[in-house]
Formats: structure tokens, C-alpha cells, sequence
């Protein structure tokens, strides 16, 4: 990565609107996204960073790119990747979307029922990118280790980080503010676990083992 200092980075949520005013998404804040793009700015990188709706600043040196859908999210990362020398995949992106957005407000009734339809895999759709550095997150409720493993092979990458989700909203497992604990796994199955550290630091933490790694490659 020395030579292409090009990176992109995904970030918080994507929304999926099933009316004019409800949608479905998750309790991702953009935290670990930011940070990591603040990091690569202050580690002299170029970054783009396409980010989901999220209350916080725009980290000082960065592109910033909005989305709101999959999507959208998808068609920014493609038109973005070129000249990438990394990508890291930190949005936490809906796996589905509704098969049809109803143009009204959906009334109230005993019982609703909604089709929802896969959204497109962003990662597997860059994955035979050439020259990109790629680095996934997996966030998991159970076999946190085996799962995020299978997830590197399956979707090309070099790197993936790999948390465990918390219970609810009110613990927040690994979203928002707070310390974390996290486990960042190379290709060659080597796992390197930190516990109770913040965002900030895990992002410094993962850039280095981006930057080992990219070396050895």
C-alpha cells in the first residue's frame, strides 16, 4: 500500500423504506467506520468514504459519499473502487430489502405481512477486483470464529474483523461508542484477539494489521 495510497471505506447503516415514513435497518451508528477513515487520513491515505445515514461529523480529509440503500451503497463502491489500493467493508449493509415499497402510508391492521427480497452482495460483487487490498467485517451471535472464517474465504478477502453481537439495543454489543472487544483473522486462519478497547484504537489497531499484511502480500 505504499505506493497506492487510494483507500475506500464503507460506513454506517443502509435503509430499505417499506412506505413513505418506515424502513428497516440496524443499530449501526458509523463509529467504527469514521474512525477508520480518520485513522487512514491521519496515516497520509487518500479515502473515500460512502456512508449510510448517520448523526456524526465527516471525518476532516475525507470524500465523503452519501447513500441511503444497498443499492446505492453497491453502485458507490463500484464507481469508487477504481484506483482503490484498499477496501474496507465496514458498513453494516440490510441483507433484504422489501420486494415492493408501498407508495402510501401502510394503515394500521390485525395483521401485515411483507415480502422482502435478498440485496445485492457488495462484497461479492467486487471480489475479482484486481489490486484491492479487501477487508470484510462479520458480525455474528454464535461460532464467531469458524463463521467470520468462512465469510474470508467465501468473499475473496484479505483481512476480516470479526465481532460478537450483543444482546439488544441497550447493550449495543459492538455498536456505537463505548470499548469493544473484537478479533481480526488473515487468510491463513491466524486470529489476533483485543478486548475492551474503543473504536478509535481498534481502528488504529486494524490499520496495522492492514498494512502487515498488505506488505507481506
Amino acid at each position: 500500500m505504499k505506493n497506492r495510497k487510494k483507500v475506500l471505506i464503507t460506513a454506517g447503516p443502509t435503509v430499505e423504506e417499506l412506505d413513505p415514513v418506515r424502513y428497516i435497518s440496524n443499530y449501526s451508528t458509523g463509529t467504527m467506520g469514521y474512525s477508520l477513515a480518520r485513522e487512514a487520513v491521519n496515516r497520509g491515505y487518500e479515502v473515500a468514504l460512502i456512508s449510510g445515514p448517520v448523526s456524526i461529523p465527516a471525518p476532516h480529509g475525507a470524500k465523503l459519499v452519501k447513500v441511503t440503500t444497498a443499492r446505492e451503497m453497491l453502485g458507490a463502491v463500484k464507481k469508487h473502487i477504481g484506483g482503490s489500493s484498499c477496501l474496507v467493508m465496514a458498513a453494516a449493509v440490510c441483507d433484504f430489502a422489501p420486494a415492493k415499497r408501498s407508495a402510501t402510508k401502510i394503515k394500521k391492521r390485525a395483521r401485515l405481512v411483507i415480502q422482502f427480497t435478498p440485496n445485492p452482495d457488495i462484497l461479492g460483487e467486487v471480489k475479482d477486483v484486481p489490486g484491492v487490498f479487501k477487508v470484510g467485517f462479520a458480525l455474528e451471535t454464535g461460532g464467531l470464529f469458524g463463521k467470520a472464517l468462512c465469510k474470508l474465504k467465501a468473499k475473496g478477502l484479505d483481512l476480516i474483523v470479526a465481532n460478537k453481537a450483543g444482546r439488544g439495543r441497550k447493550d449495543g454489543g459492538p455498536f456505537g461508542a463505548g470499548k469493544k472487544d473484537f478479533m481480526v483473522i488473515s487468510r491463513d486462519g491466524r486470529k489476533r484477539t483485543r478486548m475492551g478497547v474503543t473504536k478509535e484504537k481498534m481502528a488504529g489497531y486494524i490499520f496495522d494489521d492492514i498494512e502487515k499484511a498488505a506488505e507481506a502480500a
